[in-house]
């Protein structure tokens, strides 16, 4: 049985975290779900979820979005992103590829916008769709670096 791989993507905030998964050729990425947490620094239960993920979509490596700023400095949420990179790679053993995330969310909000989606409902998504934003902005860099017809 062959059993194919998928890359799993994460964004990461203060009370949440939007999943997302690819497909098993590394072309499209697919929403999951968006992980809940009471409050910021409560991480045990939001990472046993990831790890759940990642053993359920069988992935070789997780894309976590990097929050810089817009002028391509690193503020205080890119120090927590590297604190959250390092525990994921310590419960799943997988290697988390920081991704740089700038525009995703306004770009998530803008692509609900275009579909009709109310304003308030939005912030039910946000996190998810940003997450296959992430994610699918990475599959295309590979695509490009390696090529459509190389192995990724």
């Amino acid at each position: 049985m062959v059993f194919l791989m998928r890359i799993l993507g994460l964004d990461f905030g203060s009370k949440t975290v939007g999943a997302a998964v690819s497909d098993e050729l590394f072309i499209t990425a697919q929403g999951l779900e968006i992980i809940r947490r009471e409050s910021e620094n409560k991480l045990r239960r939001t990472l046993a979820r990831i790890e759940e993920l990642v053993k359920e979509y069988g992935a070789e490596r997780i894309v976590l979005g990097y929050p810089k700023n817009m002028n391509n400095t690193e503020g205080e949420r890119c120090e927590k992103t590297k604190d959250f990179k390092e525990m994921l790679e310590r419960r799943t053993g997988l290697s988390v590829i920081l991704w740089d995330e700038r525009l995703t969310t306004v770009s998530a909000d803008r692509y609900m916008k275009e579909r009709g989606i109310r304003r308030e409902n939005r912030k039910n998504y946000v996190d998810e769709i940003a997450a296959v934003f992430i994610l699918q902005s990475y599959l295309d860099y590979l695509r490009m670096e390696k090529g459509t017809n190389a192995d990724i």
